[in-house]
């Protein structure tokens, strides 16, 4: 690991700032403060998540050229994993490939870089996106913070990830009539309701049984407060997880109530948005031309199933991108980040935002 930013990668991969743990956050944050000692900071909390956003010029209207986005928060993990180890070209730890190699990837580029552009530049160090993101990238953005371009780092092996779904969580519940079991007639049976309503669900967006680019829905749960056999249940509820392309962000809840039966009650839990970033993207353009002298490959855009904190964003009209090293063995115990890929993605990083200096500032 010959690369000036080893020693910062290895000291953070042995701190366990899991999601929700604040001393372990504000340990990588202290340390990310120390390593960009000198930068123009500000510091968010809410509700006890901290949050960092360094820049080199910070502009009234709050809105950067570009934001480089990282987490680094991680989910929980053995403790061998937070014990580094290096075999060949691979770096094994919690974290290494989601995302604190990225991390510091994207620190170190903004040390070096960020004197040597003309235009305003962030980077933003956050510490919940495990868990959502909404105490650390989009409390900044529901502060003002924006961008004209976001480069999330989550690791993508080198794809570009500009379109990711969104996700809807509903409870569709039912109250019917309770009765004797040997008398079903004199009672309306809840779950026997849902399970009709299940069945027009699954016409609708019918299950997948394999990676598809469409909108798809998981039955999470059912439940009945009902707790005997002899009885008409009365009440019943099902859970859905529904992950919806950004082609029917404005239709997935209007399709669903169309096949409620009278007296059903829809719930939304959750309502997150899609991410779409257009191929056809300025800086989608300029991270190509990036990649292809750095890289020496053609650029290969993704969809992803599962969303990212570029989602928060695309909320509020902003364009954005995962952009990340090679590895590995997500959230497993196998977790692994390519060491040759880090120096890469440093290169093809500060090839990007030097190639902006071009822009003129409106």
């Amino acid at each position: 690991m010959n690369m000036k930013f080893k020693k910062l990668l290895l000291k953070i991969l042995k701190i366990k700032s899991i999601t929700g743990k604040p001393n372990g956050n504000e340990r990588v944050l202290s340390i990310s403060m120390e390593f960009l000692k000198g930068f123009h900071f500000r510091k968010f909390v809410n509700k006890e998540t901290p949050s960092l956003l360094f820049y080199n010029n910070f502009p009234k209207s709050k809105k950067f050229k570009i934001i480089l986005n990282a987490h680094l928060d991680v989910v929980p993990g053995n403790k061998n994993q937070f014990v580094p180890k290096v075999v060949g070209d691979r770096l094994y730890a919690r974290g290494a490939y989601d995302m604190k190699s990225s991390a510091i990837v994207m620190m170190s580029v903004f040390k070096d870089i960020a004197k040597k552009v003309n235009y305003p530049l962030a980077l933003q160090l956050v510490t919940d996106e495990e868990i959502g993101g909404f105490n650390g990238t989009k409390y900044q953005i529901d502060k003002g913070i924006g961008a004209d371009f976001v480069i999330s780092g989550e690791s993508t092996n080198f794809q570009v990830n500009n379109e990711a779904k969104g996700i809807i969580w509903i409870k569709v519940s039912y109250e019917g009539k309770t009765a004797h079991g040997a008398r079903p007639w004199e009672g309306d049976n809840a779950i026997q309701k849902i399970n009709r309503f299940v069945d027009r669900m699954n016409k609708l967006f019918p299950v997948a049984n394999k990676p598809v680019w469409r909108t798809t829905q998981n039955l999470a749960k059912i439940e009945t407060a009902n707790t005997t056999i002899n009885k008409v249940p009365g009440d019943c509820s099902a859970l859905f997880d529904i992950r919806y392309v950004s082609s029917d962000k404005n239709e997935v809840l209007n399709k669903i109530r169309k096949i409620m039966l009278p007296n059903m009650n829809l719930e939304v839990i959750m309502d997150e948005p899609s991410q779409f970033t257009s191929s056809n993207n300025y800086f989608i353009n300029k991270l190509s031309k990036s990649i292809q002298k750095n890289l020496a490959k053609s650029v290969e855009l993704v969809s992803y199933h599962g969303g990212s904190d570029v989602r928060h964003y695309d909320r509020v009209g902003i364009s954005g991108v995962c952009f990340g090293p090679l590895g590995g063995g997500l959230h497993s115990e196998s977790e692994w980040i390519s060491v040759k890929s880090l120096q890469l993605y440093y290169n093809t990083l500060g090839d990007f935002l030097l190639s902006l200096n071009t822009l003129r500032e409106e």
